[in-house]
């Protein structure tokens, strides 16, 4: 394989590395790591700093009272620089509940490996800690920088500002979530809202005084209708109320409604102009002495292509094709940190992890030999951009 001393230095150590990236994958796929589960996720950062501070990589973590810690992990250029660098990014927790990990514990079929996380996206941070560790050994000329973040899966309300602070004059971010099941990596993804809201109602008894009450149950109804109406395929945006619940009982008049609504969108035009329409429904008084408001929004911006990004996916592609594989990109109506850094004018490419799929259910799988070939092609890619 042609390319500098550094190059082959750093592709051949990460090719001799299959089986210890395994090990580690097991280690850190066998601890139960949800998103509100903080002890789970900072067990899992402590694995991997571990493993990275063993390897001569210095890290830093920024604690958090309530999520689980974030980890930054860097290694300096050459001649000692930390400016612009090449930033791998990685979440460290899962949306699988506590006790998943004993239940499906990690484990190998054939060419596939099992277990909760294992490809969304533990294997991405394995492979992200093996190329920084490929990058200290070899001294490589360009700083690379690992963030690893607490909670993605949630939208990421305590990392966002660690991952946008993190990636401030860096060259490029290199988002290891995992590659699409046909082994694509991601090149746009819609944003999201999350958004929890309730409606107040008046109580009364259904036989007694009906007339008395006011139902935040029907209140809540007329606003879904109206929610969903705002759905539009053509442009992308869709909205979903997923979950609702309300009243006390069969026979009162419901004094309280609640609900979580999904909203998914193609461009920040398009988020500002629904975020507006659908306050609007959710302000208003749908039946008289009910009332509405909400309690609780997190956002993912969308990952739209600039002609930075263009070029960074171009420079991946024919990495990939020197180790060996080909990728495509794809869009997804998925969401991801990766939105931030595309948001913030940084080159950004998502799904740069090994390939896996049915990601977020038990039958979750990783394919084992995708681990060093895609650790090849960011390290390559990495080393690229120093020119």
């Amino acid at each position: 394989m042609k390319g500098s001393a550094t190059e082959q230095q750093v592709l051949h150590w990460l090719g001799q590395s299959h089986d210890a990236m395994v090990e580690l994958l097991r280690r850190i796929v066998d601890i139960d790591s949800d998103s509100y589960h903080k002890a789970g996720v900072d067990a899992v950062v402590s694995v991997l700093r571990e493993y990275l501070e063993s390897s001569g990589v210095a890290c830093e973590i920024r604690p958090n009272s309530t999520y689980g810690n974030c980890m930054r992990a860097v290694v300096a250029g050459s001649d000692g620089t930390q400016e612009r660098p090449v930033v791998l990014m990685g979440h460290c927790d899962t949306v699988f509940p506590q006790g998943t990990a004993a239940q499906r514990p990690f484990q190998i079929e054939g060419e596939l490996a099992h277990g909760p996380g294992v490809a969304d996206m533990k294997s991405g941070l394995v492979i992200n800690s093996f190329v920084l560790a490929a990058f200290a050994k070899a001294g490589a000329p360009l700083p690379l920088v690992g963030l690893y973040t607490a909670d993605e899966e949630i939208a990421s309300p305590s990392s966002r500002a660690f991952i946008e602070a993190g990636v401030v004059n860096a060259r490029a971010v290199l988002n290891s979530e995992p590659a699409r099941p046909s082994g694509n990596v991601v090149i746009g993804r819609k944003g999201a809202l999350f958004i929890d809201f309730e409606v107040t109602g008046v109580p009364a008894h259904s036989g007694v005084n009906h007339q008395d009450g006011a139902s935040a149950i029907e209140a809540m109804c007329r606003k879904v209708l109206k929610l969903h109406r705002l759905t539009d395929y053509p442009s992308g945006v869709t909205l979903n109320v997923g979950l609702i619940s309300g009243g006390s009982s069969v026979n009162t008049v419901a004094p309280i409604a609640k609900a979580s609504l999904d909203v998914r969108f193609k461009t920040l035009e398009a988020m500002k102009d629904v975020r507006s329409r659908l306050g609007q429904i959710i302000d208003e008084v749908e039946v008289p002495r009910t009332s509405a408001r909400i309690t609780q929004e997190r956002n993912f911006l969308p990952l739209v292509q600039t002609p930075s990004s263009q070029a960074l996916f171009a420079s991946y592609v024919q990495a990939a094709a020197q180790i060996g594989f080909q990728v495509e990109g794809e869009f997804t109506g998925g969401s991801a940190d990766s939105g931030f850094t595309a948001a913030a004018g940084i080159p950004t490419l998502c799904a740069t992890g090994p390939v896996g799929g049915k990601v977020h259910t038990g039958e979750e799988w990783l394919k084992l030999s995708t681990l060093v070939p895609r650790a090849q092609a960011i390290a390559l890619t990495a080393l690229r951009l120093a020119g």
